[in-house]
């Protein structure tokens, strides 16, 4: 087996192995977020049959969290994870942003008044969009003036375990005490936790370098590979490269896969060089803002993707970075109806393109 194909199923995107979204992030232990749509839709692919509807439940019931940790990016990580992957990862991601907090004045007062204000307004609404953070904010003559000072604060909070993620209300995401959506009973606390973050990484994302898991957890080097020695007992090497992961097991890598930008395959190495050649990723990384989606061939990224979704259904329209053989042709077309399936909508022509 190729790395390629071992990550993809050691990732859970050959057989789709998880029997609900928390058992997604249990193994993955994070899963990056930022792209709402699109990372509910990377827990779907690791699922058989699910649908966005399925996942959004699971987000409003709050088996599923969404907040900053890991890197100063939203991850989708499990209610009994919270605690102590903020605990490990929480302070790295402080110091990364301390240029920010003294430009923007946010300092341990600060903090410690909208930690107040916010559990206050909490009482009457548990599940607080971010208007009504900011007017309980400037109520409390917290100013959150200017493009980054409500972001940085929001952020700040997520990392102390002051909030996280609430029930969505409408298309509006909100923020709810992390202490009310994850009582006592629900937390989980490893012996280790780099250890454990590392067996889960290792596990899931190898084969795998410590470089690979110094970014990806936003670990110091040193921290990685202390993680890494102890969670070697259940790993191997790879052929004799500073790879590691499981032993490989036997499996049929999906002919064709239809990714968002953020998935857990693209984002969780620093070197992709296993999967994308390297005009491919020239050209991905051209495409700045531009990019949507990727098109994964045989564990090799072959394009890009978007979506249109309209009253009559959704259309998916590749962007390809050759010319496909029929069979893969085939195996694309299957992975666009499993996405308008995740969906739950008829799967109608691509709009013309004007380019």
């Amino acid at each position: 087996m190729t790395i390629a194909h071992q990550r993809l199923a050691n990732q859970g995107l050959s057989t789709s192995p998880f029997a609900d979204p928390g058992a997604v992030t249990l193994a993955l232990g994070a899963l990056q977020a930022q792209d709402y749509a699109g990372a509910k839709w990377a827990i779907g692919l690791r699922m058989p049959r699910a649908t966005d509807a399925s996942i959004s439940q699971a987000y409003a019931e709050g088996t599923l969290l969404r907040t900053h940790l890991l890197r100063p990016t939203w991850h989708f990580v499990n209610p009994a994870d919270i605690h102590w992957l903020l605990a490990l990862t929480a302070p790295r991601v402080h110091a990364r942003n301390a240029t920010y907090y003294r430009r923007l004045e946010i300092d341990a007062d600060v903090i410690r008044r909208s930690a107040a204000a916010l559990a206050l307004a909490a009482r009457n609404e548990p599940n607080l969009t971010r208007e009504a953070v900011r007017a309980a904010l400037e109520a409390s003559a917290i100013s959150t003036a200017g493009p980054l000072r409500l972001s940085y604060l929001l952020m700040h909070l997520e990392l102390d375990g002051v909030i996280c993620s609430g029930t969505r209300v409408g298309n509006q995401h909100t923020y709810a005490l992390l202490d009310e959506r994850v009582p006592e009973q629900r937390r989980h606390s490893p012996a280790d936790p780099a250890g454990e973050l590392a067996r889960r990484f290792f596990l899931t994302r190898g084969p795998a370098s410590a470089q690979d898991f110094a970014k990806w957890s936003g670990l110091t080097l040193t921290a990685a590979r202390r993680g890494l020695e102890a969670a070697r007992d259940c790993l191997q090497r790879h052929a004799g490269q500073d790879l590691w992961g499981p032993a490989p097991a036997p499996t049929s890598p999906p002919a064709a896969l239809l990714l968002s930008i953020y998935d857990e395959y693209i984002s969780s190495y620093g070197d992709r060089s296993a999967m994308v050649a390297p005009q491919d990723a020239a050209r991905l990384q051209a495409l700045g803002n531009d990019l949507t989606g990727i098109v994964v061939l045989d564990g090799q990224v072959a394009g890009t993707w978007k979506r249109t979704l309209a009253r009559a259904g959704v259309a998916v329209t590749p962007d390809l970075f050759r010319q496909l053989s029929p069979a893969e042709q085939a195996a694309l077309e299957l992975a666009i109806d499993r996405y308008a399936a995740f969906v739950e909508l008829p799967r109608i022509p691509a709009p013309p393109s004007y380019e």
